[in-house]
């Protein structure tokens, strides 16, 4: 049996109907504006990003995506369930956190690991966002595992986003998954003891904000 590797949590993802939607929840409920990001043309989907990092989780930020209008479509699903119709029901009511992302050294070993463990995470894809490269796990149909409780795979090229992120004045405080996996494979920080697949608590300029993955955000 593969030994599990060591995983470092690399980011939350927050879902929108709009990028601008998404924009407009952060001013509100996170008490900032993010302007970092921009398009991801192979899945046909852009986003916003800023800094969450802490003593708990260096090097980790927040990422607002939402499907670009101004892009073709891609002919694969895009990841994240943005394409699914009850995901897409409930953006139209309001942006929520659907998934987070673990950072490895090997993503193909880990990969395999976690396919051992039962957890199907999907394949490697090489994927870029202006000078960012890295190759992270997507489904062939776009579905996040676990309901988003297990995480998505991501391995960096040279350069990570946090690199050049401003300090945003959010902090991730917590992050806890409802996930039926061996607890090796969960990042060092994250608690598997949630009952909803997903719950990330930050300390915001507006207090303590907790986000729940499967309700809407503010709920």
């Amino acid at each position: 049996m593969n030994t599990a590797p060591r995983l470092e949590l690399d980011h939350l993802v927050v879902a929108a109907a709009s990028l601008d939607e998404g924009v407009s929840w952060c001013e509100r409920l996170l008490g900032l504006s993010p302007t970092a990001g921009g398009q991801h043309v192979f899945m046909g989907t852009h986003n916003r990003v800023f800094s969450v990092s802490s003593s708990a989780f260096p090097r980790c930020y927040l990422e607002i995506i939402a499907i670009d209008p101004t892009l073709t479509a891609p002919a694969h699903a895009r990841w994240f369930d943005l394409d699914d119709a009850d995901m897409q029901q409930r953006l139209k009511r309001r942006p929520q956190l659907v998934h987070w992302v673990a950072r490895c050294a090997d993503i193909g070993a880990t990969r395999a690991a976690m396919v051992e463990a039962g957890v199907d995470c999907g394949e490697v894809m090489q994927a870029e966002r202006g000078a960012l490269r890295w190759r992270i796990t997507v489904r062939s149909d776009g579905r996040r595992m676990l309901a988003g409780a297990a995480p998505a795979l991501i391995e960096w090229g040279d350069a990570h986003p946090t690199d050049n992120l401003p300090a945003s004045g959010v902090h991730l405080d917590a992050l806890s998954v409802a996930a039926p996996m061996r607890t090796g494979f969960l990042p060092g920080g994250v608690l598997a003891d949630a009952l909803v697949p997903l719950t990330a608590v930050l300390t915001t300029a507006n207090g303590s904000v907790t986000l729940t993955a499967g309700l809407l955000a503010g709920d």
